[in-house]
């Protein structure tokens, strides 16, 4: 029987669809404290606590991981992206960056996190380019606070993704897409542009634009992180605009400008501007936020685009 064979990106891609939390991964090692960021993270069992994480054969980690006693697990809350950026990059010293303590059983323990599990080495599990470990929890605290997430290549906070979303379908809403085609953005319209968009009124604003953005370019369509979020003064309405990846080929209707020829392009609107002009500095430094406001004025809250791995 021959193996499957598929394109690594795009199976990561996939993987990536499914919504997890963020976690750093400690341990000591000779004295040195270790670790790393880590999505692949899920309780085992209850009776007995048991817990497990993959960790990358490839990871600069393995050796130390894989001999270690004992370990940690730090699950992020939602204001601790940097911590995870820190901890998915190859920097020297993490930990000099991070307020920390050692547990009980002698393993890095991170402040302000959503909750913690220090945990015995249960068992290691061979799977491919990863190894499985299977800790047994032996101390854990629960803070209350909540968990950062991580899905389709960016960060997102529950809470505050929530709170916007639900101020925005009290009524009639208008869906918008800053549509991603290998660093192109698609727009609309021919000397006047603009970012597709549809209205809705109830149902799922993340499943309905995906609909309207594949009948509409012909490309298949992943919706990512909620970006944009505001009230249009001229009409009152509500306004919700997601980051969205379109697959390769020439769309049926519209067009993809990359960010040398946006910079001549004249939009429909301020707020269709201010957005393209918002996500092209955004991509070139690589840090994403999600705006929440109206058309004159908000709050941008960063969900830094990182990619997280082991």
């Amino acid at each position: 029987m021959t193996a499957e064979v598929f394109d690594p990106r795009a199976l990561r891609d996939a993987f990536g669809a499914f919504a997890t939390g963020v976690t750093v991964v400690t341990a000591s090692d000779a004295g040195k404290p270790i670790g790393f960021t880590a999505n692949s993270f899920t309780s085992v069992s209850l009776d007995p606590p048991l817990l497990l994480v993959c960790l990358a054969k490839s990871s600069r980690n393995y050796d130390s991981m894989t001999s270690a006693g004992r370990f940690a697990i730090n699950v992020l809350s939602e204001t601790q992206k940097d911590v995870s950026n820190t901890f998915a990059r190859p920097v020297e010293d993490r930990f000099a960056t991070v307020d920390w303590r050692l547990g009980r059983d002698g393993c890095p323990i991170f402040s302000d996190v959503a909750a913690w599990f220090e945990c015995s080495m249960q068992d290691i599990i061979e799977a491919g380019d990863h190894v499985i470990i299977i800790g047994r929890v032996t101390a854990f605290e629960n803070s209350g606070l909540n968990g950062l997430g991580y899905a389709r290549g960016g960060y997102f906070t529950p809470r505050l993704a929530g709170k916007a979303v639900s101020a925005a379908v009290e009524g009639e809403i208008r869906l918008g897409a800053v549509l991603e085609q290998q660093g192109a953005v698609f727009l609309a319209g021919n000397e006047t542009l603009s970012l597709p968009n549809c209205t809705v009124e109830g149902g799922d604003p993340a499943r309905t634009l995906a609909a309207y953005l594949e009948q509409l370019t012909g490309l298949n369509v992943t919706i990512g992180f909620l970006y944009s979020v505001y009230e249009d003064k001229s009409d009152g309405r509500q306004n919700i605009v997601y980051h969205a990846l379109a697959s390769d080929g020439a769309p049926r209707q519209g067009r993809f400008l990359r960010p040398a020829e946006l910079a001549a392009a004249k939009f429909s609107s301020s707020a269709t501007a201010d957005i393209i002009n918002r996500f092209v500095l955004e991509s070139s430094i690589g840090n994403f936020g999600m705006y929440f406001g109206d058309e004159t004025g908000g709050t941008v809250h960063p969900i830094a685009k990182k990619d997280v791995h082991s």
